[in-house]
């Protein structure tokens, strides 16, 4: 490793989350090799002082650890063992950190792959959006060896408010995750069921914001979500599609389980209906317009 305090990072997706995250990184003292699809994305990252490659591969070739923070579990799979893929010329001993959110026995048999190419893995899926990635205070659920942990301990450091060593195992890391995606999806979607039946009762839909917001009825996701349908701002900071992916993810593991999990089950429709209507690539927080469409009202509220 060229310095265990500030190893050279190769990050692959420089998106909603990952562009924050990484340039944070910067921030810190690392040396950063960015790698996305965009255009826009690799342009923002060098005016923040980074440098980019071409492949994973090229990243990687002169890293000490791999940052993958893209969508889901088959972009995961090309990052790292497509062509160009990063494992090809990661050095011996290099740790992977995946953020991305994928099934907990994806992340475990990814662990072991990794271990047969004498490279390291932390399973460390993330939550806090954009804004906490930008300031440097995202959670991540991290599971992973003492080695997997010590070598991504700075890239950890410059990126979080809070990290919970979950285990030894990959695969623990993104279970939690899991479980944090059926809740998070829940909740948005009851926040939207909840403001639509006040304003559809003709309620004060700001003020409805404000008593709820003092009550029992709260939710973080309530708090965070709801002001983006008052103001009727679905600028994406995570993006309805995101949560057709995740719930999905959720049933999956239910189904493995023989687990029912109803409540999951009815969030995820009212996620693909929004996407079905088209407002797939909109803030997550749009599933009110599911309600909108169906009741002829708005939930938005001129601010007082």
């Amino acid at each position: 490793m060229t310095d265990k305090n500030t190893p050279v990072v190769a990050f692959v997706g420089l998106g909603s989350m990952g562009l924050g995250m990484a340039k944070n990184l910067l921030k810190s003292g690392h040396k950063v090799i960015g790698v996305d699809p965009s255009a826009v994305a690799r342009e923002a990252f060098v005016a923040a002082g980074g440098v980019v490659a071409t492949s994973p591969a090229e990243a990687a070739a002169s890293a000490d650890a791999v940052v993958v923070a893209v969508v889901n579990a088959q972009q995961v799979e090309a990052v790292l063992f497509g062509d160009g893929g990063a494992v090809s010329t990661l050095r011996k001993d290099g740790v992977v950190m995946q953020c991305a959110t994928v099934p907990a026995a994806f992340a475990k048999t990814l662990g072991e792959r990794l271990a047969r190419s004498d490279h390291a893995l932390l399973d460390a899926p993330m939550s806090g959006g954009r804004a906490r990635a930008e300031s440097g205070e995202l959670t991540f659920m991290a599971s992973g060896t003492a080695n997997a942990f010590a070598a991504a301990e700075s890239i950890l450091a410059a990126t979080s408010a809070k990290v919970f060593r979950l285990g030894d195992a990959p695969g623990i890391g993104s279970l939690v995750k899991t479980v944090n995606q059926l809740l998070a999806g829940v909740h948005i979607a009851s926040a939207a069921e909840a403001m639509a039946l006040a304003a559809k009762a003709g309620a004060d839909t700001r003020a409805v914001y404000e008593v709820i917001s003092a009550s029992a009825g709260n939710s973080w996701m309530f708090g965070n979500r709801v002001p983006h349908m008052l103001d009727d701002d679905y600028s994406p900071l995570s993006a309805i599609e995101i949560f057709v992916k995740d719930l999905g993810l959720v049933l999956g593991t239910g189904h493995e389980l023989r687990l029912p999990l109803p409540m999951a089950a009815a969030a995820h429709q009212l996620f693909l209906a929004a996407a079905g209507a088209g407002w797939g690539r909109l803030d997550d927080a749009a599933v009110v317009k599911v309600y909108e469409q169906a009741g002829d009202f708005k939930v938005s509220s001129p601010k007082k």
